[in-house]
């Protein structure tokens, strides 16, 4: 579940796993994530995980290992393997954030990711205005019309504004920009969920106005080459 656009399809619901090694990733760290395995705690023995998971022991240990390099977990001799704290965590990790979502991450989290959500975007913005070439402009406005086309449905709806902020860091040129868009997704889909209601279901007004304008205002920015204002409406909009 690392491609763009796997962290907003959790709005809908779980993803199914798709084999044996992702669901013992997805079983595992959305537990780490939730608190429901506490930070400093060791994970259950081999034997037991294997049988709770219905998984062979290579499958196990494969799966641990994936957990170990997004920082959830360490393994050691004669120890067992044990859950680090969130510091030691990948949080650029765009499954990390989704089980964040899932679990519904804290206001000192969401000030914290907010700080950098704005920083990597109001820049990326700024590039794209100097960068930008011609098919970035039509992916922008295609993008800003299935916006609008969309509002009534919040997945295709939060679909089609990650494009926009994923072709905005496209077109900054800058490879680290690209890099970020577990960060954008992440951001987007806390945008949207705080909007919709309990059931997931868009309000009768939908969900593209109250934006329309400054996302307008951002693409022409960017269109017509105007660094400043393309990073002054990007920073009202991760607002």
């Amino acid at each position: 579940m690392s491609e763009p656009g796997s962290l907003i399809r959790t709005l809908s619901g779980r993803p199914a796993a798709r084999n044996f090694h992702s669901y013992v990733i997805n079983e595992v760290g959305r537990a780490i994530v939730s608190g429901d395995m506490p930070v400093g705690s060791s994970l259950p023995g081999d034997a037991e995980m294997m049988d709770r998971f219905g998984v062979s022991r290579t499958v196990l240990r494969e799966a641990l290992k994936t957990l170990e390099a997004k920082g959830l977990v360490e393994a050691r001799a004669k120890v067992g393997t044990r859950v680090l704290p969130q510091s030691r965590w990948n949080l650029f990790d765009r499954q990390i954030l989704a089980w964040k979502l899932e679990s519904g991450p804290s206001p000192a989290f969401l000030a914290s990711f907010q700080t950098i959500r704005e920083s990597l975007e109001v820049q990326a913005a700024r590039l794209a205005a100097r960068h930008r070439e011609a098919e970035h402009v039509r992916l922008l406005n295609y993008w800003l019309n299935q916006r609008a086309v969309m509002s009534h449905q919040p997945e295709p709806f939060a679909m089609a504004e990650f494009e926009i902020h994923r072709v905005v860091a496209e077109a900054s040129g800058n490879p680290f920009l690209r890099a970020s868009s577990a960060i954008v997704e992440f951001g987007v889909a806390i945008n949207v969920l705080a909007r919709v209601g309990d059931d997931l279901s868009a309000p009768p007004e939908g969900l593209a106005e109250p934006n329309a304008a400054g996302y307008e205002a951002l693409i022409r920015a960017i269109e017509r080459g105007d660094s400043e204002a393309a990073a002054a409406q990007m920073t009202a909009l991760t607002r």
